[in-house]
């Protein structure tokens, strides 16, 4: 599949990402808890060369204020968050969570991927 829509911003890097996640749902499918994909994905990103950190602390900002910090699962090329689940089903709350993540991070790129459902979930938000 090519995931690649240059519309986009950094759809080359969003792609790779997306990509990634897919071998490693194709290998392990359902069932496992996140640190496990989170994990996989990590050699997967290295493989690629992808610019990433892995549970990075990130500042939390109110009106430019910093007023906490959060680890999000990867920040990639310093501008993708990336947020990984293992749930069933997402919710229309963890999609809000998201949005709210890219607002208070002040990101550009959140990707949202579930590993728990039978297919993977991937969901691109961009501000």
């Amino acid at each position: 599949m090519n995931y690649v829509d240059d519309r986009y911003y950094k759809s080359d890097i969003t792609a790779k990402i997306i990509q990634c996640a897919y071998r490693v749902h194709n290998f392990f499918g359902t069932g496992f808890q996140e640190v496990i994909y989170q994990r996989a994905l990590k050699i997967e990103f290295s493989g690629l060369g992808l610019n990433f950190e892995r549970e990075k602390e990130m500042p939390i900002f109110y009106k430019e204020l910093e007023i906490g910090k959060r680890r999000v699962d990867f920040l990639v090329d310093d501008d993708i968050m990336v947020e990984l689940k293992a749930l069933t089903k997402l919710e229309d709350v963890h999609i809000a969570q998201l949005m709210n993540y890219i607002e208070a991070y002040k990101v550009k790129i959140g990707l949202l991927i579930n590993f728990g459902a039978k297919k993977l979930e991937v969901k691109r938000f961009i501000k």
